[in-house]
């Protein structure tokens, strides 16, 4: 007994050593879940989450089928803070959704049946009318708020509605109108995702990334939660990037974040879990600054003579061909 009592003081011990690199200075993290009401399996990934007591903010698809499951869900626990995640794209084969403003209204945003295209190349190649591009993000934002949830930001699903300035343009008048918060406008330090992390690395992937924050600012990890059942093992990726088994790369990652609440490892590493919510509150809306003005994105010696406003534009939405995206979530 005294040996097994042993062990634990050195597990916990090494718990606290590990992770803690910049003494008792509070961290402040916050995660974000995107593709909530993308479908029941994320909901249901959601749920488990959200019954963890875990803080976190929820990023929801309006356009998607199961988006109406969500908001009922997110209904039943306000104190989860609820987000926007602007959708102009569709890219799950046999599994896909169009326009909320009606695919009448926006034709340049959608395919020959009607869908949103699967990556961002294509939307584009399609040349997307900006005017259609805002009545669609109005659409989602009217759909959002008339669903009796409150809405506190918005953020960007493949980063398509800000992956160009006259893009990003509008998606800051619609903030500003709608009195909105957007996701990196608050000066969020990000952190990698785990998305494309090995499956049965997860857990190491997400603690090593807690190691690796600043006790200055507030940092950003972007999640992707889901079941690994039926329904999520069929939705194929259509782009050549997309992982394969997903599905079992989105419930890795909902079970190290369940196993990080349960060790009680945001709390032994002093780690002060907030949500958009709370940024508004102590930031203010009004103290949001596009990330592609802050140091966040300072050009270094390497980028002499570039365009670095349209090319930092380009970084902001850029995805790896890993599955990682260094600045955008899916």
């Amino acid at each position: 007994m005294r040996f097994a009592a042993l062990i634990l003081a050195i597990s916990v011990s090494f718990n606290t050593i590990n992770y803690s690199q910049e003494g008792s200075a509070q961290k402040k993290l916050l995660i974000r879940c995107d593709d909530i009401g993308m479908s029941h399996s994320v909901n249901l990934a959601a749920q488990e989450l959200i019954e963890t007591g875990l803080i976190f903010s929820a990023s929801v698809m309006f356009p998607c089928g199961w988006y109406q499951e969500g908001v009922d869900l997110l209904k039943a626990h306000p104190e989860i803070t609820v987000g926007i995640h602007l959708t102009l794209n569709a890219e799950w084969k046999n599994y896909r959704w169009g326009p909320v403003a009606g695919r009448d209204k926006v034709p340049s945003l959608v395919d020959e049946n009607g869908y949103f295209f699967p990556s961002r190349a294509a939307f584009f190649a399609n040349n997307p009318k900006l005017d259609e591009v805002e009545t669609e993000l109005r659409a989602q934002i009217e759909r959002a708020i008339k669903s009796g949830l409150k809405i506190t930001y918005m953020d960007y699903h493949m980063g398509t509605a800000v992956d160009k300035p006259e893009m990003r343009k509008i998606v800051e008048k619609l903030a500003k109108e709608y009195k909105l918060g957007i996701s990196r406008y608050f000066g969020e330090v990000e952190l990698k995702n785990m998305y494309s992390d090995d499956i049965a690395a997860k857990k190491d992937s997400l603690y090593g990334r807690l190691s690796a924050m600043k006790a200055d600012g507030v940092n950003l990890l972007v999640c992707h939660i889901g079941k690994d059942n039926d329904e999520l093992r069929a939705m194929i990726d259509m782009n050549s990037f997309g992982l394969t088994e997903m599905s079992k790369h989105r419930n890795a990652e909902l079970n190290a974040l369940k196993i990080a609440k349960k060790e009680n490892i945001f709390e032994l590493n002093n780690i002060r879990l907030v949500n958009y919510n709370d940024l508004v509150e102590e930031i203010g809306l009004d103290k949001m600054k596009s990330p592609v003005s802050t140091r966040y994105f300072s050009p270094g010696p390497a980028f002499s003579g570039i365009d670095t406003s349209r090319f930092l534009s380009s970084v902001y939405s850029y995805r790896l061909q890993t599955g990682n995206y260094i600045l955008t979530g899916k």
